[in-house]
């Protein structure tokens, strides 16, 4: 570290390319500081710089590491810590553009894999971003030497010796816990679980910390369909259990749907203590579907729902560069399929009305010999009895649908009530002579083999791929529009997946592997390698965290130069 306050004496005072020089690393008291990568000019992207504590103090505890998810756990905690003792320490802004700045890569209210801090057993890395200092374009040596021998080092010492040992434990046995509760589900045939008590309701549209005050109402199951789940470290909880299958949310307008239906859209995530849904756990492979007018789609079969196009267009490899809401919502559901999704999660509020239902009056003024579209409503109850994908629908306006549920959930005033049996009885006694449509079949689910040509990120005379915050990915010289891909919950996710689509394009995407072989087979790099793997920064990734498979493939879906085998 001495070396490095040499370095930067030196070039006090001269041009900003001038830290160049102080790449490299640099032992400190216990910990080693590494500069990966300087940034160019002050109003630049930030340096990337990473700090190994090692000894005894920063040793993990065995039973941090027991577990992938409680290694997870830990240094999702440890990234929190830092990002705290940064905000305690009272950072400011020195000089100009990001001069100054200290950042690690904060969670939000989800717990992901993430690269921000990495936990070993023999010590722990952080990856932090930082802002050289600098008056206009001009080296503040003396600024960067008080940040990195000094800042730095006091903020990390303050976060990793000096944390709460009670609230870690509370964070990696949370993990345990929820990780139990997956393992119930999926050996009893449940699709999702909110445990009793759960605030569901979030604080306002832009904020995803849980409601306070009178209006969060806690949730309670109805006793026809609560469980108790048999949990490590505390006592067993109990809650509503919804089997897989057919299951509709019923009920009013502002009764609590469509917040009931967000809990379990989220719940394919762990969450941290204090979240209020962090005992709202759902089959991890659920995918929320919903109508997207104007989105591209790349030779999907959707002749399950929409077949007999005038002029003869073939939905069997159906194409377009502007999708209608039914057209969309048909792909949507089709490339969650081809994934291996076994949950649909749909909101009849985002949906395109002549996908979800065609009514008995309807049916009689427009013969079936007219209509291409074969409705949801007579494909649901196939979809799950010949592939074994349930779907948990909300819904307001219809009653369509009761015959092909197996639960019917109304929310009343945000209490649910198991009215399965009164909806089928008023099913029965209300038959409106409707007819089903579309055959006995579902139909089938057509795997997609990707061309190489698809990848073109050359923009200029290099190639870029990156994130523009949680929703819009810069590849080449497209745009890859996310902002309905609603399960993408951290610009972090978004990050990582544009660096997979890099990876993708380099090394999986011969012409030969389907598209969820080659998602597959770079997801098992990353299991091995972790996102490292991925990363366009040599020993600093810093800024990633794991995507969904179900997310990564929505973006390559959504690439506008995407191309399949024909």
């Amino acid at each position: 570290m001495e070396r490095l306050k040499q370095i930067l004496q030196r070039i006090d005072g001269k041009g900003y390319k001038a830290y160049r020089d102080i790449a490299g690393s640099y032992a400190g008291d216990g910990f080693v500081l590494h500069i990966d990568h300087v940034q160019a000019d002050p109003f630049a992207a930030p340096s990337r710089i990473r700090v190994a504590f090692g000894g005894k103090e920063t040793a993990a505890d065995p039973e941090w590491l027991r577990t992938r998810c409680r290694r997870i756990a830990v240094e999702d905690f440890f990234a929190r810590s830092i990002a705290d003792s940064i905000r305690r320490y009272g950072i400011r802004p020195v000089g100009h553009g990001k001069s100054g700045m200290i950042a690690v890569d904060r969670p939000g209210q989800e717990v992901l894999p993430r690269t921000a801090v990495k936990v070993e057993e023999h010590g722990i890395e952080v990856r932090l971003s930082v802002g050289l200092p600098a008056a206009g374009r001009t080296v503040l040596g003396q600024e960067a030497a008080r940040m990195l021998c000094e800042s730095v080092p006091a903020i990390l010492r303050q976060a990793l010796f000096r944390y709460d040992r009670t609230r870690l434990r509370a964070h990696w046995e949370l993990a345990d816990q929820q990780e139990a509760i997956r393992a119930f589900l999926q050996a009893r045939g449940y699709a999702a679980f909110v445990a009793n008590g759960s605030v569901l309701p979030r604080e306002s549209g832009i904020s995803d910390r849980p409601m306070q005050g009178r209006e969060a109402v806690p949730f309670r199951s109805p006793a026809s369909l609560e469980v108790e789940i048999p949990l490590p470290h505390r006592e067993p909880i109990r809650g509503m259990a919804i089997r897989n299958g057919v299951t509709l949310i019923v009920g009013g307008g502002y009764h609590g749907k469509s917040t009931l239906l967000k809990a379990i859209e989220r719940g394919v995530y762990n969450h941290i203590p204090g979240d209020g849904r962090e005992y709202v756990i759902t089959d991890d492979s659920a995918c929320k579907i919903r109508a997207e007018d104007g989105r591209r789609v790349e030779k999907v079969n959707i002749s399950p729902f929409i077949s007999n196009l005038p002029f003869g267009k073939d939905t069997r490899r159906f194409s377009t560069e502007d999708a209608s809401g039914s057209t969309s919502q048909a792909a949507n559901i089709m490339e969650a399929l081809e994934m291996g999704t076994k949950l649909l999660l749909i909101d009849e509020d985002t949906s395109a009305t002549n996908f979800m239902i065609r009514d008995a009056r309807m049916q009689a003024l427009v013969a079936k010999r007219k209509e291409p579209i074969t409705p949801f409503v007579d494909k649901v109850r196939k979809l799950y009895e010949q592939h074994r994908v349930s779907t948990i629908l909300v819904l307001g306006g219809s009653g369509d649908y009761f015959h092909a549920a197996d639960t019917v959930l109304m929310l009343d005033e945000y209490e649910p009530v198991d009215v399965t049996e009164e909806a089928k009885r008023i099913a029965r006694q209300l038959d409106d002579g409707r007819k089903p449509e579309g055959g006995d079949s579902f139909g089938d689910v057509t795997p997609r083999v990707v061309l190489p040509g698809s990848f073109d990120a050359t923009r200029g005379k290099r190639e870029k791929a990156d994130a523009k915050g949680l929703s819009k990915i810069v590849y080449g010289t497209h745009e890859i529009a996310l902002d309905l891909v609603e399960q993408l919950v951290d610009p972090s996710q978004t990050r990582a997946i544009a660096c997979m689509l890099t990876a993708l394009a380099k090394t999986y995407a011969d012409g030969r592997t389907t598209l969820r072989e080659m998602v597959d087979r770079l997801y098992a790099a990353v299991g091995e390698q972790g996102l490292e793997a991925v990363s366009p920064y040599d020993g600093h990734p810093g800024d990633l965290a794991l995507p969904r498979k179900y997310e990564l493939a929505a973006a390559l879906n959504r690439l506008r130069t995407l191309n399949v085998k024909g």
